[in-house]
């Protein structure tokens, strides 16, 4: 007897956009997940540039922000779950957290 995997047991990510409202994930099987940034709100109070500051987890099962400590599973994605996160835990990370300064913009040469 063989067994067929869940939707998103073979499932992995290949690239990863965010925009202001949304993240969006292409699959390497061609589909593409958009959900709402709101789902996770470390995202949604991460800095753009924290925010493109990602790496794969795993060869592509999951998702991990390092500055703002996020990790999000293509499975859960596709699955229709939002982030988990309690208040407590989500205010008690904005008491703590530290917003990096913006980089100076390059110098024109004179």
């Amino acid at each position: 007897m063989s067994i067929v995997p869940l939707d998103g047991a073979m499932a992995r990510a290949q690239q990863v956009t965010i925009s202001d409202d949304a993240l969006t994930v292409d699959l390497r099987d061609g589909r593409t997940i958009i959900v709402p940034l709101t789902w996770y709100p470390r995202l949604v109070h991460g800095t753009p540039q924290e925010r493109h500051h990602w790496r794969f987890i795993g060869d592509g099962i999951g998702i991990h922000w390092p500055d703002l400590d996020e990790d999000i599973k293509v499975d859960h994605l596709l699955s229709g779950k939002a982030s988990n996160e309690s208040q407590t835990s989500l205010q008690r990370w904005l008491r703590q957290r530290t917003i990096p300064a913006r980089a100076e913009p390059p110098k024109e040469p004179s």
